[in-house]
């Protein structure tokens, strides 16, 4: 691989980059004092020619890791050819990346869309298409607390914390919400003008909290019996992140929609909102997306999918997801410093006894591995699914190091 990116010149210094970056874009986000120049597999470079390994991977999205050879050549090939026409025509890629998604869940339709927020509107417009036509016009929607679906204005309405909704509101009205892994408190919630229930099967933004062994089978059984939708958000754990290819396949239930974003691409722009025939109730002019399931997209997409299922990369997941785990119960077993290890698969939390999360992480990148913080306490690690047992050692040893120079 090239020493130098082909499209820039990157001998310049990143002091550069990050300085030309805080005079021209938005400051919505903090960022590392990393610039990338390329990546492969599980790892990235800097402009300055020093390797990180990867175990942010995009936020949970670089499914096959960085660079991927049939993804490359899916985007030449399929941008040489169509790259985008329209939804008032028939693109093939997209017809057959539905066809392969149906075929692999329990869903009947699909809608593309181009991220994760965007999945979960088109959700919410669902249910409430529904609701009139099913439920007298019942309308709103009940989300737990400490969840996460988005940064726009209804997705923010769907979510609790107060940090991500306070400098926008008012937000949208039509949003309850009750404690997660509380089926009694959602029963309470439930009301004439409820209309569906909105869940991730792990709260992969609200610190890695997965849903108790027992709790999505009763909120199915009672939204079965109080005649609502269920719908699940797979943005983060669908696509083979936790160790089945879609996440809820683990509580042995079926929603009514499910929504998908990240790991559907590998790191092209792409959601999906996927629905069984009973709650399909979108029309013509209903809902529309200019870019969703454009053919470049869907392109990439199906390659993504063809790729996770030829490497049987869902069951070697499960497999070095289990290892990570084991490696990091050692870890704990010798540092007081690690107060818990949470979640499922490559999708993966670890709470820190104090509030030095951010400190860690920049020891971390110093050492050479680059993850994410999701509060002062908790680590993240989402590695790409083609993580090696070889890799998952050397980000185990550079915590192990990182945790024992305090």
């Amino acid at each position: 691989m090239a020493e130098q990116s082909a499209i820039t010149d990157t001998s310049l210094p990143a002091a550069t980059w990050t300085e030309r970056e805080s005079r021209v874009l938005m400051s919505t986000q903090r960022r590392y004092p990393i610039v990338v120049d390329r990546g492969e597999g599980c790892r990235i470079w800097d402009v300055d020619g020093r390797p990180y390994l990867d175990f942010l991977g995009g936020l949970a999205v670089c499914s096959l890791g960085h660079a991927p050879p049939a993804v490359a050549e899916t985007v030449a090939r399929q941008a040489a050819q169509l790259i985008q026409t329209s939804n008032l025509l028939y693109t093939l890629p997209q017809i057959e990346l539905a066809e392969f998604l149906i075929e692999r869940s329990p869903f009947d339709r699909i809608f593309f869309c181009n991220s994760g927020g965007e999945a979960n509107e088109a959700a919410f417009k669902l249910a409430r298409k529904w609701g009139k036509a099913h439920r007298s016009g019942a309308y709103r929607i009940i989300a737990a607390e400490n969840a996460f679906h988005g940064r726009t204005l209804a997705t923010l309405a769907a979510t609790a914390n107060s940090a991500y909704r306070q400098p926008f509101e008012p937000l949208p009205d039509g949003f309850d919400f009750v404690p997660f892994n509380n089926v009694d408190a959602l029963a309470d919630a439930v009301h004439d003008d409820t209309v569906a229930v909105i869940l991730e099967p792990i709260q992969a933004e609200g610190g890695l909290y997965p849903a108790s062994e027992e709790y999505l089978a009763d909120v199915r059984h009672l939204c079965d019996e109080r005649g609502l939708l269920l719908i699940l958000d797979e943005v983060q754990t669908g696509v083979g992140r936790t160790g089945t290819l879609w996440a809820h396949e683990q509580w042995g239930i079926e929603p009514d929609v499910m929504t998908l974003a990240k790991g559907l691409g590998s790191g092209f722009p792409i959601g999906a909102t996927l629905a069984k025939e009973h709650c399909s109730v979108f029309e013509p002019g209903d809902h529309a997306s200019t870019f969703g399931g454009n053919p470049l997209a869907c392109a990439v997409a199906l390659t993504v999918q063809r790729e996770i299922e030829s490497l049987n990369l869902v069951a070697h997941v499960a497999a070095v997801g289990r290892y990570f785990m084991e490696r990091l119960g050692d870890l704990r077993a010798r540092h007081p410093d690690i107060a818990d290890i949470r979640g499922r698969g490559l999708l993966i939390g670890v709470d820190l006894a104090q509030e030095r999360a951010p400190e860690v992480l920049q020891a971390l990148r110093e050492r050479g591995l680059v993850a994410n913080a999701l509060s002062a306490r908790t680590l993240r690690f989402v590695p790409p699914l083609i993580v090696s047992q070889e890799e998952v050692d050397e980000a185990v040893q550079i915590l192990d190091a990182t945790l024992s120079a305090g």
